[in-house]
C-alpha cells in the first residue's frame, strides 16, 4: 500500500486530465451547427463542471473553473472573463455548502446545480446582453432546459468516473 500524505487525495494519471478535457468538450458543444429560432443549447461546459464537481470534488484543483472558463468564453463568445468569474464564484459557494451541509443526496445535488446552472445563466444575460433585449423567455426556456438534463450530466461524469477507477 502506497503512503499519500495528509490532505492529498489518491488521484490516478488518467483522472487528472479526464475531468478538464470532458469540460472543454463540453465547452464545445456550442459549435455544433444547430439551427434554432430561440437558443435553447445548455451551457454544456458548465453543466460538465458542476457534474464532476458533484461526483467527484477532488477531480479539480480550486483555481480549474478559471482556466476552463476562459476557455468557454473564447469558444462561446461571451465576453471574456465571464464564465472565467461566474464559474469561479459557483464552484467556491458549492465549497461553502459543502462545508454547512453533513451530506447530500441527488436531489439537493440537483438542486444546487440547478441554482448554479440559473445563476451563471441569468448574470451571464446580464454582462453580455443589453437590458433593453426581451431575451427573458428564451433564457428561461433555456435554463429549464439545462436544470432537466443536468441528471444525464450527472451520470456522464459518474460513468467517466467509474471508467477511471477502473484503471
Amino acid at each position: 500500500m502506497e503512503f499519500i500524505p495528509l490532505g492529498q487525495s489518491e488521484r490516478r494519471p488518467r483522472a487528472v486530465w479526464l475531468a478538464p478535457l470532458s469540460v472543454m468538450l463540453g465547452s464545445l458543444m456550442t459549435l455544433l451547427p444547430l439551427i434554432a429560432v430561440v437558443p435553447y443549447l445548455p451551457p454544456f461546459g458548465l453543466m460538465m463542471l458542476l457534474g464532476w464537481r458533484m461526483t467527484r470534488g477532488d477531480s479539480m484543483r480550486v483555481w480549474a473553473p478559471v482556466p476552463l472558463g476562459l476557455f468557454d468564453d473564447l469558444v462561446s463568445g461571451q465576453p471574456l472573463g465571464s464564465a472565467m468569474v461566474l464559474w469561479t464564484v459557483c464552484v467556491l459557494m458549492m465549497d461553502v455548502l459543502d462545508t454547512r451541509l453533513v451530506w447530500r443526496d441527488f436531489w439537493q445535488d440537483w438542486l444546487i446545480a440547478s441554482g448554479g446552472i440559473g445563476f451563471c445563466l441569468i448574470a451571464g444575460r446580464l454582462l453580455a446582453v443589453p437590458f433593453g433585449a426581451h431575451v427573458d423567455t428564451a433564457l428561461l426556456l433555456q435554463a429549464v432546459i439545462s436544470c432537466a438534463l443536468f441528471p444525464l450530466v450527472y451520470r456522464f461524469c459518474a460513468w467517466l468516473d467509474r471508467d477511471v477507477k477502473k484503471v
